[in-house]
């Protein structure tokens, strides 16, 4: 059977420095009417990436933390249904034909399953698996939540449907990748919770301690060998240095006068 032509959906991306997988993202969702990707300070070739597509219209903004930037995207869309992918995530042909033949509900929020990939192989361990994001929801009912980082749909009120096809999500490429991204959310998650939540040295070795146990041993990461440890020692890495940064942050806010 024919795909059935899209219905009328902006898919909106957030980019920065996104030229690894941005060709193949962009590519996937070739058949939606209106892609709305919002820029914060990209200096590799993702621009250049995002304009040879005709349905794709460029905007560039500063970073003010991903919910209220998923908020932003939306409100440049040009239709009221919204689709948000990250510029890492590929949609499936088979989730393409699933939307397109949905008789869309405004009542309803829409989710699908994420499949996690990193150095090519599926992780279906380490919290990776199963996976499903809300990502489909009309922008007249609801919204992103306004936090920096573990931002999500609004779906209080709305009914899911759960879509059964997936996005295959391809977040790291290299030990550098967890690297970077780490680096990012820490300072975001110390911005976040200064001043309204409290942290201390003994506090971040047990939760990246803890971190490290859940991913390797009680969610299985052990058994996905080198992937697996390196993504249990990332989460516990994480957890060790959001909670240490949150510890410096809140004594600079004590003391401001301390260098």
């Amino acid at each position: 059977m024919p795909t059935p032509p899209a219905p009328p959906i902006s898919v909106t991306i957030l980019t920065k420095d996104a030229q690894r997988l941005l060709v193949e993202c962009l590519r996937a969702v070739s058949g939606f009417p209106d892609v709305v990707v919002l820029d914060n300070g990209s200096t590799d070739t993702s621009l250049d990436i995002a304009a040879t597509f005709a349905n794709v219209r460029v905007f560039q903004e500063p970073f003010t933390g991903f919910g209220p930037l998923h908020n932003r995207a939306s409100e440049l869309a040009a239709h009221d249904w919204i689709l948000s992918i990250d510029s890492d995530e590929i949609v499936t042909p088979e989730l393409f034909a699933e939307i397109a033949s949905q008789e869309l509900d405004p009542d309803c929020v829409y989710s699908f399953p994420m499949e996690n990939y990193f150095n090519g192989k599926r992780i279906t361990t380490c919290g990776w698996h199963p996976d499903r994001h809300v990502r489909l929801y009309h922008r007249g009912r609801t919204r992103f939540t306004d936090a920096a980082v573990h931002e999500g749909v609004i779906t209080a009120g709305l009914r899911e449907i759960r879509l059964n096809h997936p996005v295959r999500h391809y977040s790291y490429a290299c030990v550098a990748d967890f690297l970077t991204k780490m680096q990012r959310y820490t300072d975001q998650f110390a911005a976040q919770h200064v001043g309204k939540k409290s942290s201390g040295p003994l506090k971040a070795v047990l939760h990246g301690g803890f971190a490290f146990i859940k991913s390797y041993l009680l969610q299985r990461g052990f058994l996905q060998g080198y992937e697996g440890l390196l993504i249990s020692a990332y989460n516990g890495h994480t957890a060790f240095y959001k909670y240490l940064k949150l510890y410096e942050a809140n004594q600079r806010a004590r003391r401001p006068d301390v260098p």
